[in-house]
């Protein structure tokens, strides 16, 4: 019951940030890896971000789409694992396009 009830807190605190219904937060948003260093967030938990990453950081939605787009990864081989975005390479993308790189 604990972990169901942090859970269900986490979707709200996401929801309200975001400005989106609770039923909109991915999965990943809410829970974490055993060792809570995971670097890949879903691409649905990726574009959640977008319109609040362009805000605060003064890129346009587009330039944080791409950005989001550049850090994607598809599954392994083609079919083993899930897509996947990689945190560390978004942010780096982000700066670089605030840089105008």
């Amino acid at each position: 019951q604990d972990l169901l009830d942090a859970v269900s807190r986490r979707r709200a605190q996401i929801a309200q940030r975001e400005g989106v219904p609770p039923e909109a937060v991915p999965t990943d948003a809410v829970t974490a890896s055993a060792s809570g260093l995971d670097p890949d967030i879903s691409p649905e938990y990726a574009a959640l971000q977008v319109a609040r990453v362009a805000r605060v950081t003064g890129l346009s939605e587009a330039a944080v789409r791409q950005a989001v787009a550049t850090a994607t990864g598809g599954r392994i081989l083609g079919f083993l694992g899930e897509a996947h975005v990689d945190v560390t390479e978004l942010n780096l993308a982000v700066l670089d396009a605030r840089q105008g790189r």
